[in-house]
């Protein structure tokens, strides 16, 4: 190790310095970095000692330690983010013929999970300012086959939940929660996650918790618990006893182990991210063509992503370019999902069809963004895009 004999009274042990200045070495400013520790190692290790490589007893207690720091009463763990959103999407019963309403702000597999079942994703705007599903464009698409409203919380700020869910109330609809982003988040005391019917996470490496692949289906319904449990594992209620199709969905022991160690962590990790966010966000305080992150009034914004705006497209892709060649890793979160050439061959979509979304997609960049993330690389990113813009 680098770092061989360094006392730590932190988290933030030798192993995690090790891998923190090797990427320093690397010369990489890297979009996400996942925060590993020597503890998260030996978690794994004693999952592999024990001969637990599959679905089994890690699983188990990960499913109750992540209900438990959500305050709901049943998880359901799976491979990914995008199987908790497919298995989410049948335990509501969407069939082909019905509608779903979703961001086009969003990954792709938002809207390929309604795809997957037969039905159809309705495509509806953002606001301007969280980049989230617009309530008020949500009713207007409501129509006599819509049955289930997927609001996403974007870069880890909830939706507008209290809206969805007065409207999805009104008009007898389903709510998929998509926290894929927004682990720990809050809105008005109530964790992202657990305000619809059912709710699902990632656990994809630049997610605030990591377990390498993995995801999490949350509800306070037993029902959609039991079927979510029959779903993931080939429909099965017991061995070779199928009840229904199903998929093999299943997360690993080695994988719960990991996902046990990291929530541990979680609001560590959380506090370093939100102590990060405030930094940009002074460093980046007389940059008038910058705007920050918005935050809801009575919300938790956890910085899954750091996302700033820019005054045009032009300028966003001039300060993206340049910070490539400062070798400072960007993203554009996210391309409008109905503009891609499957959606738009699908349905028919064309530019402008939702202006606030695209709007958006081409003035947004988000920037580098993890808990170990160094104070001197964030001074170095806002000055490698202060150079840019004041050209």
């Amino acid at each position: 190790m680098l770092l061989k004999g360094l006392r730590t009274e932190s988290l933030i042990d030798a192993f995690a310095w090790e891998g923190l200045m090797m990427g320093m070495l690397r010369g990489k400013i890297p979009i996400s970095d996942p925060y590993i520790t020597r503890e998260d190692v030996v978690a794994i290790t004693e999952a592999i000692k024990n001969k637990r490589l599959s679905q089994g007893q890690y699983v188990d207690r990960f499913e109750r330690e992540f209900a438990n720091y959500l305050g709901c009463k049943y998880a359901v763990a799976v491979m990914n983010g995008t199987a908790a959103l497919h298995v989410a999407v049948l335990a509501i019963e969407v069939e082909p013929g019905d509608e779903v309403i979703v961001p086009s702000f969003t990954f792709v597999a938002t809207a390929n999970c309604v795809l997957y079942v037969g039905a159809k994703p309705v495509f509806v705007d953002i606001e301007p300012n969280t980049y989230n599903i617009n309530p008020e464009k949500l009713k207007e698409a409501i129509s006599a086959k819509t049955k289930a409203i997927i609001p996403m919380h974007y870069a880890g700020q909830t939706a507008n939940m209290d809206a969805i869910l007065e409207i999805a109330e009104k008009h007898d609809l389903h709510v998929i929660e998509d926290a894929a982003e927004a682990h720990g988040a809050t809105y008005n005391n109530r964790m992202a996650g657990t305000m619809g019917e059912i709710g699902c996470f990632s656990f994809y490496p630049n997610k605030n918790m990591t377990t390498g692949e993995g995801g999490m289906i949350v509800t306070d319904n037993k029902e959609m618990a039991e079927k979510a449990h029959l779903l993931r594992n080939h429909g099965q209620d017991s061995t070779y006893h199928h009840v229904t199709i199903g998929y093999n969905y299943r997360m690993t022991d080695l994988q719960a182990a990991l996902g046990i160690s990291q929530l541990k962590k979680l609001d560590w990790i959380l506090q370093k991210k939100q102590e990060a966010a405030d930094y940009y966000e002074e460093l980046l305080s007389d940059a008038n063509s910058v705007k920050t992150p918005y935050i809801m009034q009575h919300a938790i914004h956890t910085y899954m992503f750091y996302t700033i705006k820019f005054v045009g497209k032009q300028e966003r892709d001039r300060v993206m370019q340049h910070l490539n060649g400062k070798s400072i890793e960007t993203r554009i979160a996210f391309p409008p999902i109905h503009l891609q050439p499957f959606y738009k061959a699908l349905y028919g979509y064309e530019e402008g069809s939702l202006p606030v979304t695209e709007e958006c997609a081409n003035k947004v960049l988000s920037l580098p963004m993890y808990p170990h993330i160094l104070r001197a690389d964030q001074k170095f990113i806002v000055k490698t895009i202060l150079e840019e813009i004041k050209k």
